[in-house]
């Protein structure tokens, strides 16, 4: 007996595979990984059947979590977050939550509804990325609460994942000596580490920053981080050795990084492009900008700088997030302190 399920369509690659799809009429196809026979294959099916029937015609289903969605991200409250940072995150984690959940009506949900989108990801060996959905959620749901879109808040109540990590790699000395021994002064690669080595400033920040901030030997800036909402004025001194990097460096543009065709490049750009001239002089792609960053914000605590003074180069507001910057350092300081009390 044959059973024919719903919109469900297949063809041939050109190894001679079957692959099967979901097709709605007027909808993209969504390739279906598993095969028929096995239970993950109908509940990819089940997926895809949700996801594409929320949107037939081009109508969102009331009361759909996609539509909490929609109009979350047209909102006045959604539209104030910082754009390049805080938006794309939350844009992106919602929708792909909508891709299998976009059906679901909003009214049903609960908590426990919540913790198995959040567990999807961590079961998946994702920790971070199931506290980041969690995290979007919760911003959707408080809006929807104070707008009166939804009744009810499921989030309230579940926790974020704990997990042990030590976050971006932290750059060690041998490592920023070996970029910089490949990298002279002069070299728009050797202005990038420079500017964020010296100011532990942020990828948002660094490819703004040009010969305008530069007064009076100091490098004024506003972070780009929450500028939008709560915004954070630096006003730190241009380091000797940053010093004779830009000036080492000719620049005809209002920004000192940017790209072939000399446009600014954009703070994902950049990234992207960094890691490319980190792998050029043989460096692990652990390697990367917020890890010089850490490794300033580490030096700094090693020399003794308190957690107000390392806030005032960094721009972190919270103590708190200072000290998970800084904790190895002070315990290797602290270390070296007390060994040397020894008799």
């Amino acid at each position: 007996m044959k059973i024919k399920l719903r919109y469900l369509c297949s063809d041939v690659d050109r190894h001679g595979n079957v692959r099967f799809y979901v097709r709605v009429p007027g909808q993209k196809k969504i390739r279906l990984g598993a095969a028929p026979t096995t239970e993950e294959f109908y509940d990819a099916y089940r997926r895809a059947i949700g996801q594409q029937e929320t949107t037939v015609r081009g109508k969102v289903k009331a009361g759909s979590f996609r539509e909490l969605v929609v109009k979350y991200l047209s909102g006045t409250k959604f539209k104030s977050l910082d754009p390049d940072s805080t938006q794309g995150w939350q844009r992106s984690t919602l929708e792909d939550i909508c891709q299998a959940y976009g059906h679901c009506l909003v009214e049903n949900m609960r908590g426990k509804h919540v913790r198995a989108i959040r567990n999807e990801k961590i079961d998946a060996g994702l920790p971070a990325a199931g506290n980041q959905r969690l995290k979007a959620m919760r911003a959707m749901f408080k809006w929807g609460l104070e707008e009166e879109e939804c009744e009810n808040n499921p989030t309230l109540g579940v926790q974020k994942h704990s997990y042990q990590t030590d976050g971006h790699h932290q750059w060690t000395d041998e490592e920023m000596a070996q970029y910089r021994a490949f990298y002279p002064q002069g070299t728009k690669q050797r202005v990038a580490i420079d500017l964020v080595s010296y100011t532990s400033c942020r990828r948002e920040d660094v490819v703004r920053f040009g010969p305008q901030h530069r007064r009076n030997g100091r490098l004024v800036y506003r972070q780009a981080k929450n500028e939008h909402r709560n915004p954070i004025d630096l006003d730190i001194p241009v380091h000797p050795k940053l010093a004779d990097s830009l000036d080492a460096f000719s620049s005809e543009h209002l920004t000192y990084l940017v790209t072939e065709w000399g446009k600014p490049f954009s703070f994902k750009g950049f990234g992207n492009r960094f890691k490319e001239w980190c792998r050029a002089v043989g460096l692990p792609d652990c390697c990367t900008l917020h890890g010089v960053r850490k490794h300033t914000a580490s030096a700094l605590a090693e020399e003794g700088a308190t957690p107000h003074q390392i806030g005032s180069v960094t721009g972190h507001t919270s103590l708190k997030e200072i000290e998970r910057y800084t904790a190895k350092a002070r315990r290797k300081r602290l270390a070296t302190e007390a060994i040397g009390k020894l008799k």
